[in-house]
């Protein structure tokens, strides 16, 4: 901790690392068994699990970058077993929702920005130099490749795998691949699906909903009213058509061929 800067008022776990030249401001939690690398700078208001990981250059709890803030009490709230790369950036919320928060054994790759009042979920990855706007939600397992850009207030379903380089500005179901520009539903992911124990029956089943939702010539509402009518109700239907009903940006265009 060779020239390292540590509050007296920060709480540190048992059997946690900090390298070297980094900076622990007051208000600040660490948990058990975590890993501070060298230069970062963790600031008031951040609470970090157990069993994490923040590699060199992160800058975590900074200030929204947000004109509507003005200085009122927020936090950002990391869980456990997560992992944080170098020189990624996370902010802190503001008076919309109080909290940034990222969820447990989640990947954040280098390079990458999150801003003020996101919600991001349990085991999602977020790719290398990805820029995610202020109150975006990501739900559990979602996978956003590197060099995506998120629009402020999307929402990135559960199981969703999006492509780099991707410009994000409507809503992404959960369980697909979305692909091409502007961007597009190319299909489940399928492979995400298959490893986290997705039987070939459920798969075929979403591949079925999703395939009534992007051809239905009509409108969407019609789409999930066949839909309603002709499946049965699960867990992973109801998912889709609750997003939808949900959605207020828009779900992204279908790309069926």
């Amino acid at each position: 901790m060779r020239n390292s800067i540590i509050s007296p008022k920060a709480i540190i776990g048992t059997n946690v690392h900090i390298g070297n030249f980094s900076t622990i401001e007051n208000d600040v939690v660490i948990g058990d068994n975590s890993w501070i690398g060298s230069n970062v700078n963790i600031l008031s208001g951040t609470r970090i699990g157990e069993n994490c990981q923040i590699h060199s250059g992160a800058v975590l709890g900074g200030i929204p970058q947000d004109l509507k803030y003005k200085g009122e009490y927020t936090l950002l709230e990391i869980g456990n077993n997560t992992i944080i790369r170098e020189f990624v950036t996370i902010n802190k919320g503001t008076a919309s929702k109080g909290k940034t928060i990222i969820g447990d054994s989640t990947l954040i790759m280098a390079n990458t920005h999150i801003g003020h009042d996101c919600l991001i979920g349990n085991n999602c990855i977020i790719g290398f130099n990805v820029g995610i706007a202020g109150e975006v939600i990501m739900r559990d397992w979602a996978n956003i490749s590197g060099l995506s850009a998120i629009h402020q207030f999307s929402l990135i379903g559960e199981h969703a795998m999006i492509s780099g380089m991707s410009r994000i500005v409507k809503d992404v179901p959960p369980y697909v691949l979305a692909s091409r520009e502007p961007l597009s539903y190319c299909g489940l992911n399928t492979i995400g699906l298959k490893r986290r124990g997705f039987e070939v029956n459920k798969i075929s089943e979403l591949k079925d909903i999703y395939r009534i939702i992007f051809q239905e010539k009509r409108n969407t509402t019609h789409a999930l009213n066949l839909i309603e009518e002709n499946f049965q109700r699960t867990i992973e239907r109801d998912n889709v058509l609750n997003f939808i009903k949900e959605s207020k940006r828009g779900i992204i265009k279908g790309n069926i061929d």
